[in-house]
C-alpha cells in the first residue's frame, strides 16, 4: 500500500475514531427519560438536516448545478421512500405514566418494548446517515494529505472535533434502547470508520473511475436520503416524547450547532480543498 494512503488511512482513523468519544460521553452518563430522550433526538435531526440540505446538497448545487443537484438530491429522496416501504416500522406507543404501567402491568411492559424498538430504529438510522456522511470527509483527509502531511494533519484535528456530537447522536438513542454500553459505542465507533473506507475508495477509485459530476451527485443523492430519515423516522418521535414545540427548538439548535461546525471546519481548510 502506498505510503501516502497509510498515511491519510492513519489521520483518517483519528477523526473517525473521535465519535467514540461522543460515545464515551453517553455511556459514561445514566441513560437519559423519555423527555431528554425526545430534546436529544430533535438535535440529531437538526445535525442531520444540516448535513442533508447546508452541506451536501448545498456542496451539490454549486459544482453540478441547480438543476442536476435538486434532479440527484431528490433522486436520493424518491429511492428511499420506495425503500422505506418494504422496512417493518416499529409502532409508536403512547406516553404513559408510572400509576398507568403499574395498572397495566404487562401492558406497561409493551409499552416499553415498542419505546425501545422505536428508539432503536433511529438510532440505526442515524448511524447510517452519519456514516453516509463520513465518506466524504475520508475523501478530504486524503486529498489533503497529499498537499502536504500539516494540512493533512490540521484537517484531521478540524474533523476530529466535528465528530464528537455525532458519536453522541448515534450512541445515545441505542443506549437508551439496548442498555447496553457496549452496543451504543460499537456502532457510534463503526459509523466513524466509515472515513477511513472513504481514504480507501478515493485512493483506488477515484478520478479513474468515478467522475467528479457523477461523485457530487451521488453526495446530493445521500443527503436526499438522509433528509427523508430525518423526517419520516427522527422527528416523529421528538415530537412525541419531547412535545411539538420544545422538540423544534431542539432541531434549530442542532442545525445551528452542525453549521457553526462546518464552518470552522470549511476554514480550516486549505482554499482550493473543501468537503
Amino acid at each position: 500500500m502506498d505510503s501516502q494512503v497509510l498515511v491519510a488511512l492513519a489521520l483518517s482513523l483519528v477523526g473517525g475514531l473521535s465519535t467514540s468519544l461522543g460515545a464515551l460521553i453517553v455511556i459514561l452518563n445514566q441513560a437519559p427519560n423519555l423527555k431528554m430522550l425526545g430534546l436529544l433526538q430533535g438535535f440529531a435531526a437538526g445535525l442531520m438536516l444540516s448535513i442533508s440540505f447546508l452541506d451536501l446538497a448545498h456542496n451539490a448545487i454549486n459544482s453540478i448545478g441547480f438543476l442536476k443537484g435538486n434532479l440527484w438530491f431528490f433522486a436520493g429522496v424518491i429511492f428511499f421512500a420506495i425503500v422505506a416501504n418494504f422496512i417493518p416500522e416499529p409502532t409508536l406507543a403512547p406516553i404513559s405514566d408510572g400509576n398507568s404501567k403499574k395498572k397495566n402491568g404487562d401492558g406497561g411492559k409493551d409499552i416499553a418494548k415498542k419505546h425501545r424498538r422505536q428508539v432503536l430504529f433511529s438510532g440505526i438510522i442515524t448511524a447510517i446517515g452519519i456514516s453516509l456522511h463520513n465518506f466524504p470527509e475520508g475523501m478530504a483527509i486524503f486529498l489533503g494529505s497529499i498537499k502536504g502531511l500539516r494540512v493533512g494533519v490540521n484537517m484531521a484535528i478540524a474533523i476530529a472535533l466535528h465528530n464528537i456530537p455525532e458519536g453522541v447522536a448515534v450512541a445515545l438513542p441505542l443506549y437508551f434502547a439496548t442498555e447496553s454500553k457496549w452496543q451504543a459505542f460499537k456502532l457510534a465507533t463503526l459509523s466513524g470508520l466509515a472515513e477511513p473506507l472513504g481514504v480507501i475508495l478515493v485512493a483506488y477509485l477515484f478520478p479513474s473511475s468515478i467522475s467528479p459530476e457523477v461523485l457530487e451527485g451521488l453526495l446530493g443523492s445521500v443527503g436526499g436520503v438522509m433528509a427523508f430519515l430525518t423526517l419520516h423516522e427522527m422527528l416523529p418521535l421528538a415530537f412525541d416524547y419531547a412535545g411539538q414545540k420544545q422538540a423544534v427548538k431542539a432541531v434549530f439548535f442542532g442545525m445551528a450547532f452542525m453549521s457553526a461546525s462546518l464552518y470552522f471546519l470549511e476554514i480550516s481548510l486549505p482554499e482550493d480543498l473543501s468537503l
